[in-house]
């Protein structure tokens, strides 16, 4: 794989930003032809470094409006697969996480409020779970770029 050079960590920069940025956009900010800047672009998606495009949705708006983290605990012989294929199985799982020590798991979680919430924890502690630990998200910060 190629060298990854100040131009390209800009492009990614601005592709995070505006991924509907033009690549005649794009050229202008980073200096390049448009020809050059489609030819970068395309490189870093056949070095599988971008890996996708897509739209950013507020998930509020659509009425999932509580977020939440859950630490989920399992019995010690299942498998990192076996656990992220259960959460796979719950459409309310926006990411989880399999991570070294205490706990097993940690999953991200959308629910139409605290009633549809706790519904949810149940069905995480549902099979080879021993226990959970979840937190409601207040507020967030997200870094772009």
């Amino acid at each position: 794989m190629e060298a990854i050079d100040s131009i390209d960590q800009s492009l990614l920069r601005l592709l995070q930003a505006d991924g509907r940025a033009t690549y005649s956009e794009l050229a202008g900010q980073v200096g390049l032809s448009v020809a050059a800047t489609k030819r970068r672009i395309d490189r870093l998606c056949a070095n599988g470094i971008i890996t996708g495009f897509t739209a950013v949705v507020d998930q509020a708006k659509l009425g999932w409006t509580v977020e939440a983290f859950t630490e989920v605990r399992y019995v010690g012989t299942t498998t990192p697969d076996d656990m992220l294929r259960a959460m796979s199985e719950i459409p309310e799982v926006d990411a989880a996480y399999t991570i070294a020590g205490d706990p097993d798991m940690l999953v991200k979680l959308r629910a139409r409020d605290n009633s549809h919430l706790q519904d949810v924890i149940k069905r995480l502690r549902k099979g080879r779970a021993t226990g959970t630990k979840s937190m409601i998200v207040l507020g967030t910060y997200r870094r772009e770029g």
